[in-house]
């Protein structure tokens, strides 16, 4: 079941991306408002460290960010989730079942948001997105797959 209303989401291209090229570099960085609940995704060649580096931000640590990267077998999504390390609000156990909660919502704003890539590469589809789970904690430090885009279809 869905959980991503495409009215909250809100893209944003950065320069040297268009909608269904270059795959790489193609980068995503999402974050999102706690007050409106509103979703803000910028695709662009590199991460949008603008984006991130509100005090806000920076304190709650709560952005996800991907690349698409040519692996071993082809094309494959690399999603970054901060669970512990540094300055972060809330224990690593409470954030990385945050983070586990909403992930779902977080790969349907990058597949909705970059369906034009996706309907000019259809085999996107089934690459697979590995999730790296970030932490100076071992317990929670982790790398998972989570399935295909196809997976995350609204």
């Amino acid at each position: 079941m869905s959980r991503l209303v495409p009215a909250k989401l809100h893209v944003t291209w950065g320069e040297g991306a268009a909608p269904a090229v270059p795959l790489t570099p193609r980068c995503y960085t999402l974050t999102h408002s706690d007050q409106t609940g509103d979703l803000f995704l910028t695709i662009a060649p590199e991460v949008n460290r603008a984006q991130i580096s509100g005090w806000y931000t920076r304190l709650m640590r709560d952005e996800v960010v991907a690349e698409w990267v040519e692996g071993e077998a082809g094309p494959e999504l690399r999603v970054h989730c901060h669970v512990s390390g540094g300055l972060a609000l809330g224990g690593a156990g409470m954030r990385d079942a945050i983070l586990r909660r909403e992930l779902g919502l977080v790969l349907e704003a990058f597949r909705w948001g970059d369906r034009e890539l996706h309907a000019a590469h259809p085999g996107l589809d089934q690459a697979p997105i590995w999730v790296h789970f970030d932490s100076d904690n071992p317990r929670y430090q982790k790398v998972e797959r989570w399935g295909a885009p196809v997976d995350y279809l609204i």
